[in-house]
């Protein structure tokens, strides 16, 4: 393929901007903390509401078992209660918009020992699978998984997935008038040849990276407010890591930073997080 039929990655990102550029100024937003600006072209009450139909029809579906008492559920909603809430009260003392007001928290266990995984919908729609239990290990340790998927819901990282899917189409498609489709070739044509997205790849997944390693920062914040002892989130991920057996795909492929990298991360963080965000009272 000769190099007149390649855009530039850079220069392709330049058609984006921030993406936060005159095309989509409107639609901008700040991520509340790190107040990194992010794309927002997607109402998030309507979001919100999609999340809450689809949480409510997986209560109600036969294809899982949920788990509907005991200690271990009791520890989820009470570790939820506590980040919810000391979430609110930092935004409160601080003269700042709590982004999750308009949240309708709840909480459901699903008993799955063969899925290690927790997530939150946008709204405070949470649900954890007791495969991730023995990972989680302790209460600090579930602390930082709950942390983490309550701060993806906190930054709105759903809403600026949508928004920036959306950006992408909308860009490459501008940038197809101005490089006569030199863009749409070239994903079809690496497409064809590796089965893999160049966009996806060099784009959204990085991009994803972005979010979970922001996930993953103020997860420690919201836990550290509500208590829990942060420390323990480096060998979370070490557990993470031996539970994936050395499964894990390339950085490049992922749309999450790999596990080496994470525990380097939160290593730099947690001592700065533990001065500057002590437990709060709620």
């Amino acid at each position: 393929m000769s190099n007149s039929h390649i855009i530039n990655r850079r220069k392709f990102l330049g058609f984006i901007g921030c993406t936060c550029g005159s095309y989509f100024l409107h639609g901008c937003g700040t991520v509340p903390i790190t107040e990194r600006r992010q794309l927002t072209l997607y109402p998030e009450s309507m979001i919100n509401n999609q999340a809450a139909k689809a949480y409510t029809k997986l209560k109600n579906s036969k294809k899982i078992k949920l788990v509907k008492s005991g200690k271990d559920l009791n520890n989820i909603i009470d570790i939820g209660n506590k980040i919810s809430k000391s979430v609110s009260t930092f935004f409160s003392n601080e003269k700042k918009e709590d982004p999750t007001i308009n949240f309708d928290w709840e909480y459901i266990l699903i008993d799955d020992k063969k899925v290690k995984n927790a997530w939150c919908m946008p709204g405070g729609k949470i649900a954890v699978y007791t495969g991730i239990l023995d990972v989680a290990k302790n209460t600090n340790g579930l602390a930082t998984i709950m942390g983490h998927e309550i701060a993806h819901a906190v930054a709105k990282h759903s809403v600026e997935r949508m928004s920036a899917a959306m950006a992408v189409n909308v860009t490459t498609q501008i940038a197809d008038i101005f490089t006569g489709g030199k863009i749409s070739q070239t994903r079809n044509t690496v497409g064809r040849a590796t089965g893999m997205d160049v966009l996806q790849l060099g784009i959204m997944n990085p991009f994803g990276r972005k979010q979970e390693s922001e996930a993953d920062y103020l997860g420690l914040i919201f836990s550290s407010l509500s208590g829990y002892n942060i420390k323990e989130s480096t060998s979370l991920w070490d557990r993470m890591k031996k539970a994936h057996k050395g499964k894990e795909p390339p950085q490049f492929l992922s749309t999450h930073p790999s596990s080496d990298n994470r525990i380097k991360n939160l290593k730099t963080w947690i001592p700065k997080i533990i001065l500057d965000y002590p437990p709060i009272k709620t």
